[in-house]
Formats: C-alpha cells, sequence, structure tokens
C-alpha cells in the first residue's frame, strides 16, 4: 500500500457527509488536506477537526458551478504547494422533483452545473499539473444511480452521474499512459444530509440501513492507498439491504431497524 504521507489531497464538499469523512481519514494517514466547499462554517469545523488530532488541513471556499473560480482555485493551490497529488470530488446535489412529471428548469439546471459541469471543472483544473508531475490520482463520488437506472435519484441525478462516470473512464483511457488514475466509487444510498433534503422523508428505519458516511471514508482511503502501477477503475458499493433490489413494498422490512 502507498504511503501517503505529505501527500497534497484537494478534497472538493468536504463540508459534510463522504466528503468529510474521506477528508479525515486521508488526513489521518499524514496527507495534506486542503477542503473546499460553499459553505465555510461547515469545512473549518472539519479542518478543526483534523488539526485537533494532529493533521494538516487548510480550507478554501468554493463554488464549483463557477468554472473561473475553479480554475483560479486550482492555479493558486498549485503555486502554493508546487503539485496536487489526489483531487477527491464529493460535491453534488440533487431535486425534490426528480421525475418528467415534475420537470423544473431552474433547479435541473443548477443540478447540471454542479453534478456534471462542475466536475468536469474540477477535473481540468488538477490535469494539467498530473501530467507534469506524471503522477496523480482523481476520486469521483458517482453514484449507484450512474451505473444503473434509479426512480429513487431522478432523472437529472441519475443522467448527471452517468456523465461522471464517463468523464472518470475518459481520464483512464487519455491519461493513464502519464501516470493518472482516475476512479468513480458509485455507492447506493449513503445516509447523509441529502438523504434529507428528499420531497418524500425517509423512515429512521430505512436510513439505519444504508451505507454510511465512514464506509465510504474508507472506500476513498483504499484507493488512495493503492500503488500507482494500480487503476481502480470503478468501485460499485451498496448497504447488504439495497433498496435498488429490495424496493419499497416491502414494510416489514421498511419497519426493521437492522
Amino acid at each position: 500500500m502507498q504511503d501517503l504521507t505529505g501527500k497534497v489531497v484537494w478534497v472538493i464538499g468536504a463540508g459534510t457527509g463522504i466528503g468529510a469523512s474521506g477528508a479525515e481519514l486521508l488526513a489521518g494517514t499524514g496527507a495534506r488536506v486542503i477542503l473546499s466547499g460553499r459553505r465555510s462554517e461547515p469545512i473549518t469545523k472539519i479542518a478543526a477537526s483534523i488539526q485537533a488530532a494532529g493533521g494538516e488541513a487548510y480550507t478554501e471556499q468554493l463554488d464549483i458551478a463557477d468554472g473561473p473560480a475553479v480554475a483560479a482555485l486550482g492555479e493558486a493551490l498549485i503555486e502554493r504547494f508546487g503539485r496536487i497529488d489526489i483531487m477527491l470530488n464529493s460535491a453534488g446535489v440533487n431535486v425534490p422533483n426528480r421525475e418528467w412529471a415534475n420537470y423544473e428548469a431552474t433547479s435541473w439546471d443548477a443540478l447540471i452545473d454542479i453534478d456534471i459541469k462542475g466536475a468536469l471543472y474540477c477535473m481540468a483544473a488538477v490535469l494539467p499539473q498530473m501530467r507534469r508531475q506524471r503522477d496523480g490520482l482523481i476520486i469521483n463520488i458517482s453514484s449507484w444511480a450512474g451505473r444503473y437506472d434509479s426512480a429513487i435519484g431522478g432523472v437529472a441525478y441519475t443522467a448527471a452521474k452517468r456523465a461522471m462516470l464517463a468523464m472518470t473512464t475518459n481520464v483512464n483511457m487519455e491519461d493513464g499512459r502519464h501516470g493518472i488514475r482516475a476512479c468513480a466509487i458509485c455507492p447506493a444510498e449513503v445516509a447523509t444530509p441529502l438523504i434529507d433534503k428528499r420531497a418524500q422523508p425517509v423512515p429512521k428505519a430505512v436510513k439505519a440501513r444504508m451505507l454510511k458516511p465512514i464506509d465510504l471514508g474508507e472506500t476513498i482511503l483504499f484507493v488512495a492507498r493503492m500503488p500507482v502501477s494500480v487503476c481502480v477503475n470503478e468501485i460499485l458499493i451498496s448497504p447488504t439491504w439495497n433498496r435498488a433490489y429490495v424496493g419499497n413494498d416491502e414494510p416489514e422490512l421498511i419497519g426493521t431497524t437492522p
């Protein structure tokens, strides 16, 4: 396994959920972690937690829907740290109205700006430096919905996460020869704050069966520690009790806490 001590890691969407868990675990290995997110308070809190545990963390507020801002911050980080070894993109949103019957242009456009364009901007910001280094790892948090059609995720989210899979694959196609690896992690339902923004509230018993942010943090750490000669192209991960298989019509399961 690779030693991550001193590696420069840029974590986007680092304030909560999967990004926060990944940032904390990576920092725990000795990596130097830069935390970005739309709101300063959550990333400041995570940075303080990392620093209190003896890790190295910095904060840079960022809205990844703003392409020029992403590019400018990428350049600034490279100038400051000299390199970027790992980029973890965990930023993402979904919309309450997810079916064609409830199509709403404004909110669907906002999702596309973050989940597709934002991912593109972030990858474009680090790839030139990784080519110069002839080394680098991009980890994108896609979704089960990126691999399989999902009524739970909805139309726009499924399309966006499928696009993320394509962008990740194409990095490996074009830049594997330059020592760059890219991995799309595709989790089924994860009990993050995003779950609570659904139009239909998710029962506590159902959330208790979902993946937890720490599960994804450990998955991220596994990918990051792989030798540079290994590319983990994609990881499809789900809870054992997977609603994509079980469905919503089993009340005896939905109402039972594991």
